[in-house]
């Protein structure tokens, strides 16, 4: 959330929906829909999914994962 929210997005937790995406931002220039993951990335099944969700043509779609120690995620564009 912090890192989103750094860059300019307002962030809306959306976790313990059970939904696609944990974190939808909303900014001026856009909206982003986020799934976060430790370790491991998500399933082709899953990404499938993903990729298939309804969204805005504004909309980016991001997979954060998040390995331990490190500072930053490694990102994927959904697409």
């Amino acid at each position: 959330m912090r890192l989103l929210e750094s860059a300019g997005y307002s962030v809306t937790r959306a976790a313990a929906s059970l939904g696609c995406f944990d974190l939808i931002g909303v900014s001026s220039s856009g909206l982003v829909l986020v799934q976060c993951k430790t370790r491991d990335w998500p399933s082709t099944a899953e990404m499938e999914q993903l990729r298939l969700f309804p969204a805005p043509p504004n909309a980016r779609k991001l997979v954060h994962r998040w390995i331990d120690r490190k500072r930053l995620p490694d990102v994927r564009e959904v697409g």
